[in-house]
């Protein structure tokens, strides 16, 4: 119907039919080019010159401070036979309790239990939660100016060779933090630190790292401490050596899933935002979790910029103020102990 209207039209005034076809490529053009402000798709406007018109919800942020940290300082020497050594480095006087063998299901609800039931502010009300499935227990005493390195092994006569291969019951070693003082637990909001870490052994060579940790806060909830993606300005190329062990550890975490705590940890050589490279990163982006925008860059994109990812929500690393205050390099990687959040 349209083709014959033209073609009568055409017949009937040239002219006309010209300006008519003018008209409809100029209306078109403005609607492509974004000319009258419609909500239509824009795809010839550079969208990194003009602030998104859909605002990225900003996720408000509570300071809580953080009074527990846990280290592996000699990941390579760990073994079911030869045991694992940790550095916990803490705010106060605290208690490391490790749990050889601890039931997988157990655990976890041991963790809703934190939530729904009573509060796991102490050894005993973690052991009550987990009703003692787990093979042995160690214990230690920590002094917040204590930074030496703590020894756990599996008892000789418990003749255990590995955990079974994947997927597992239960975990290699869970390590619980809490403070020692009950005065201190009402200082803080964080009340005990649960670490999940897994131990190679013949069925599964993973090298030793920490897969979990949870922070059990004194109001009933419990959250899942995540590493943030960010450039790092001391990164330092791998050996070949090291280079092959990664691919293997790599290989290894896809298949239960966590093939993304080790990726893109070195992707910049800089802290400064991948967009401008002159402001200071401060923004993450979730839920991808990569840290590569500053403030001035931030509102111009709904899609992360180093994957693809959108974003549906962000919160900065510290206030305008706290930067001021701050050295330019003092930027946080994760949530260390002892830090604001």
């Amino acid at each position: 119907m349209a083709a014959v209207f033209l073609v009568t039209l055409y017949e009937y005034s040239p002219l006309f039919y010209i300006a008519v076809v003018f008209v409809c490529f100029l209306v078109t053009s403005g609607l492509v080019l974004g000319w009258f402000g419609w909500d239509v798709p824009v795809i010839l406007r550079n969208s990194e010159e003009i602030e998104s018109s859909v605002r990225v919800s900003k996720k408000q942020m509570r300071q809580v401070k953080n009074p527990f940290g846990l280290e592996i300082p000699h990941p390579a020497a760990v073994s079911i036979t030869r045991g694992i050594t940790l550095t916990p480095d803490c705010l106060e006087d605290c208690i490391l309790t490790c749990y050889w063998g601890c039931s997988v299901q157990k655990l976890h609800e041991a963790l809703q239990k934190h939530v729904y039931c009573f509060r796991i502010k102490t050894p005993q009300a973690l052991e009550a939660a987990l009703y003692s499935e787990y093979i042995y227990r160690q214990q230690y005493f920590i002094k917040k100016t204590d930074k030496e390195e703590k020894y756990c092994q599996l008892p000789e006569d418990a003749q255990i060779a590995g955990f079974g291969p994947v997927p597992r019951s239960c975990y290699p070693l869970v390590a619980l933090l809490t403070l020692a003082d009950e005065e201190d637990r009402e200082i803080y909001d964080i009340i005990s630190m649960v670490s999940v870490i897994h131990i190679p052994d013949e069925s599964y060579r993973l090298s030793c790292r920490i897969l979990y940790q949870y922070l059990l806060l004194a109001q009933g909830q419990f959250h899942d401490l995540k590493q943030l993606f960010m450039s790092a300005s001391n990164s330092v190329p791998p050996s070949s050596n090291a280079s092959g062990e990664s691919s293997t550890d790599k290989s290894l975490l896809e298949k239960v899933g966590l093939a993304e705590v080790e990726s893109e940890l070195h992707e910049e050589n800089s802290k400064d935002c991948v967009v401008c490279q002159n402001g200071t990163v401060n923004w993450v982006l979730l839920p991808c979790r990569h840290t590569c925008l500053c403030d001035g860059c931030v509102k111009y994109f709904q899609q992360c910029p180093m994957c693809r990812q959108f974003v549906q929500e962000s919160f900065p690393l510290c206030s305008k103020k706290e930067q001021d205050q701050d050295e330019p390099e003092h930027i946080f990687q994760d949530a260390p102990h002892g830090a604001d959040f």
